[in-house]
């Protein structure tokens, strides 16, 4: 059984602003994880390239990603929907 991961967070490029026809977003992601000796909530962030397939999102939106298969060297997600558009 393929199990499907979810993601949200805030896309921080598209790229399809640079290269017309590129229908490929930058997602940050941010994890809050506690330290294991001091105990502290540390603020953990990660990039994640997802594939936009209608050119809809922008810098700022709040996007919800789903793992799929790879579509190219760094592609393995893909945007589900916009929770959230940048204002």
């Amino acid at each position: 059984m393929l199990i499907n991961y979810d993601k949200s967070g805030i896309t921080d490029e598209d790229e399809h602003t640079y290269i017309s026809g590129m229908k490929t977003v930058v997602v940050k992601v941010v994890n809050n994880v506690k330290h294991p000796d001091y105990g502290k909530i540390i603020k953990r962030t990660y990039t994640l390239k997802a594939h936009d397939e209608n050119n809809e999102c922008h810098v700022g939106d709040r996007v919800r990603v789903m793992e799929t298969r790879p579509l190219s060297k760094d592609k393995r997600w893909r945007v589900v929907e916009i929770v959230e558009k940048a204002k």
